[in-house]
């Protein structure tokens, strides 16, 4: 009997193992180059939308972002973007269409915050 609930738990745990990365898996991908705008909805009585200063970026290429605050990295898997290093290591986007994007929050819920493409980087 021990031998038998040992031999499921092991099993269990690898099958734990085997389908989380699947699971998490999707084609990696790169957001198109050019400068991203942050803002926040705004109100009936004022504005549409309301620009988040320091939460703009640009996309130079690759995987690689500026940002006047420095540089970094992010993945880009499916529709995830995840920002992996750099001065906004651990933000997540995701993806809505072509150079829109909304922040996913620490509960894994889209938040209010979204980033759209402005036009090319600058020079």
């Amino acid at each position: 009997m021990m031998k038998a609930t040992a031999y499921i738990l092991a099993l269990a745990g690898f099958a734990g193992l085997v389908s989380a990365p699947i699971a998490a898996q999707g084609r990696l991908g790169l957001l198109d180059r050019g400068e991203y705008v942050c803002s926040l909805p705004g109100d009936a009585t004022g504005r549409a939308w309301v620009e988040q200063e320091g939460h703009g970026f640009t996309i130079t290429g690759g995987s690689s972002y500026e940002t006047p605050r420095g540089a970094g990295t992010y993945l880009m898997e499916g529709k995830q973007v995840i920002f992996t290093r750099g001065p906004m290591k651990g933000m997540k986007l995701m993806q809505l269409g072509s150079g829109l994007l909304q922040e996913i929050g620490k509960d894994g819920k889209l938040g209010r915050l979204r980033c759209h493409r402005a036009g090319p980087a600058p020079d």
